[in-house]
């Protein structure tokens, strides 16, 4: 009865331990975007909003435009291939036409480079059209860049007279748990994992105490291969030995 009753309480334990640690890594990997009324996307350390126009309607943004549709953000950033993809595959569920989406990118013209507008970093990474590049014919100062929905490719073209239309605001992620506290985690997961292992122990040890016919030395049984035989076992052997003689 009380190893039924020490069985519980570990399982007990086990259970809520699991629970603890589930909720703190659901708080770490879940991450909120902004609560304005409008709807946004997480993806990677990011939350998108993609702008809708009205319904069947093509709208057409100037760059300025665009970035007053995101003021307090910024316009899309991609630095990587996962997001180009990502707002690629996701521009039809907002458009039902391709549409050119306008890049947070300027020129700087102390450096000669194009920058992103949130870091003020360059252009690690890019996906011109075939043939194309960041070099171009137009005025520098009035050069933007825009990503094609269709292909994910991107395109040169001037800020005032080739209007886009497909705007992507785009903000830092917000995260519950800040990073710092994963230490704090795995230390919580290690010293979990070494209370269970000393809770079974202690519950097998009294679980075997109080069944003396399991007990573990019962299981054991040590013969020397060259022990010598009993006394009885002598006199036996003695017995057989003087019948065989006629």
């Amino acid at each position: 009865m009380e190893s039924c009753k020490d069985c519980r309480v570990f399982a007990l334990f086990t259970v809520a331990i699991l629970i603890l640690t589930s909720h703190l890594k659901r708080g770490q990997d879940t991450a909120d975007c902004p609560a304005d009324g409008r709807t946004w996307l997480p993806f990677g350390d990011n939350c998108y909003h993609f702008v809708h126009g009205e319904e069947d309607t093509a709208q057409s943004y100037s760059f300025e435009s665009a970035q007053e549709k995101c003021k307090l953000y910024g316009l899309l950033t991609v630095k990587s291939a996962p997001v180009n993809d990502f707002i690629v595959k996701y521009s039809p569920n907002v458009w039902k036409h391709d549409v050119s989406i306008w890049l947070g990118i300027d020129y700087d013209s102390d450096d000669d480079v194009f920058r992103w507008n949130d870091d003020k970093s360059v252009l690690l990474y890019n996906n011109w059209e075939d043939g194309g590049s960041d070099e171009t014919d137009l005025a520098l100062l009035n050069t933007c860049i825009v990503l094609h929905s269709s292909t994910g490719k991107w395109e040169n073209v001037s800020c005032s007279d080739e209007p886009a239309t497909g705007v992507v605001c785009q903000t830092k992620a917000i995260w519950p748990s800040a990073p710092k506290s994963s230490p704090f985690l795995m230390a919580l997961v290690i010293i979990s994992v070494v209370l269970i292992l000393v809770i079974s122990a202690v519950v097998w040890f009294l679980h075997q105490r109080n069944s003396p016919g399991s007990s573990i030395l019962n299981l054991i049984e040590y013969n020397h291969p060259f022990s010598s035989p009993s006394a009885d076992q002598t006199c036996l052997v003695e017995a057989e030995e003087v019948e065989d003689i006629p």
